[in-house]
């Protein structure tokens, strides 16, 4: 019999992890669930001195990419840019012979300090998340992956004292989990502004 699970490679990206409520939580618990690779890159490459050949292989095993990082002046913290300055490479992610990430699939699990709605065209930062990612989603696309929308918690500043980290740890491992066992259909969840949103199916197959 084959085996269908897939293999999820998450690099977490957070240069002040002594500071972190949310995005640190996460990965710990994302660290104890099986078919998941998950990378420190800050603790990996501390002088940004990133090693091409075995991150492009980490990229060959894996069929499902995250990003996982705390958004940071509407963008990644700046080891995530440096990895795809250097990994992305023509001829490797696109390209004429560029096509080792086609059919794979890419997610950002971000955290945002602003409540969602300020994430809105009359909002106080203008576009939707979803927007404000828009160089990731054509990363995406110029490298043949399909992007998933992201899974995000606002009001990250205040998720402790609101006791929201629990739920948002039990959404994010059962979102692992539906990834892991190809649960997740792209067609049903591309146009929405966060994959948070199309969870509620998951969880009834839960129950």
């Amino acid at each position: 019999m084959i085996d269908a699970t897939r293999k999820i490679l998450l690099l977490f990206a957070h240069p002040a992890q002594t500071r972190s409520e949310v995005n640190l939580p996460l990965f710990k618990a994302a660290k104890d669930m099986p078919n998941i690779t998950p990378i420190d890159l800050y603790a990996e490459y501390p002088q940004h001195r990133i090693n091409i050949d075995r991150e492009q292989q980490r990229l060959r095993d894996h069929q499902v990419i995250i990003f996982q990082f705390p958004l940071y002046w509407y963008s990644t913290p700046s080891i995530l840019k440096e990895w795809q300055d250097l990994v992305l490479e023509y001829g490797f992610a696109y390209g004429a012979e560029g096509d080792a990430l086609k059919g794979k699939h890419f997610l950002c699990a971000l955290t945002a300090g602003g409540a969602e709605k300020a994430y809105r065209a009359d909002g106080y930062n203008h576009f939707t998340i979803r927007e404000l990612l828009r160089p990731l989603e054509q990363t995406a696309n110029l490298t043949g992956m399909q992007f998933l929308p992201p899974f995000a918690l606002f009001g990250s500043r205040s998720a402790a004292e609101e006791s929201r980290i629990p739920q948002h740890i039990e959404d994010w491992q059962l979102l692992l989990e539906a990834l892991t066992h190809n649960r997740i259909i792209y067609e049903d969840v591309k146009g929405l502004n966060t994959i948070n949103d199309g969870l509620t199916s998951l969880k009834e197959i839960k129950r």
